[in-house]
């Protein structure tokens, strides 16, 4: 096994959903999500986003896609009309997100 950050097997997009952020994890191949699926859990992305996301984690598969949506509740200090944070639409939150480090086999390539 190696450790690799998730930029290494999948994309990001994101942006704002009221006061919770929206982002969307697709993989790069159909190995690699399942290797998402697997590792990169509700607890987890709560976890790495534990300094922005005060409210809950919700994750949904779109397997058809080979991606994951996650919707971080509570991130964006009252949203994009409200909130004094830099980036009060979520906007970077996708890249953040591609920071995360995950076990793949060490044959695993894109």
């Amino acid at each position: 096994m190696k450790r690799v950050k998730l930029a290494e097997i999948a994309h990001a997009r994101s942006g704002d959903k009221g006061d919770g952020s929206n982002v969307g994890l697709i993989a790069y191949s159909d190995r690699g999500f399942e290797i998402l699926r697997e590792q990169v859990t509700v607890e987890r992305v709560k976890a790495h986003f534990a300094k922005i996301c005060l409210g809950s984690v919700k994750r949904y598969e779109i397997p058809n896609l080979k991606a994951l949506n996650f919707i971080l509740g509570d991130s964006l200090g009252g949203g994009g009309t409200e909130s004094i944070k830099t980036d009060a639409q979520g906007k970077t939150h996708g890249m953040a997100m591609l920071e995360m480090e995950i076990e793949v086999p060490a044959d695993f390539q894109r």
